[in-house]
């Protein structure tokens, strides 16, 4: 399993997060609460990695919200740190561009 995500999944469950303030703009435009997004992280799927991010890795997940509706998340590390886990954003993706299970831009 991918070490990002697991580190991340570790950094959520001790209570060891950050939401940008671009995340907290998404969540709200998607009408998304950042406990069910904190709460999907167990069950999430990796989508894309950016380990080259200048920030920090980062990586696109897919999450469910908690009508188990699809959530892309995108999780990241603060480059030279072990923590927290940020959420830089948060959205509902758009069924026209990406497959039908939500892991691939078509």
């Amino acid at each position: 399993m991918n070490q990002l995500v697991e580190k991340v999944r570790a950094l959520v469950k001790s209570g060891e997060v950050r939401i940008s303030e671009h995340g907290y703009d998404e969540l709200a435009e998607d009408s998304l609460t950042a406990k069910e997004v904190l709460g999907g992280i167990e069950e999430a799927i990796v989508v894309e990695e950016y380990p080259n991010y200048p920030k920090g890795a980062c990586i696109l997940l897919l999450q469910k919200d908690k009508s188990r509706s699809p959530v892309h998340v995108v999780w990241g590390i603060p480059k030279g740190h072990d923590s927290p886990a940020v959420l830089v954003t948060a959205y509902r993706p758009d069924p026209e561009q990406w497959n039908e299970s939500f892991t691939k831009r078509r």
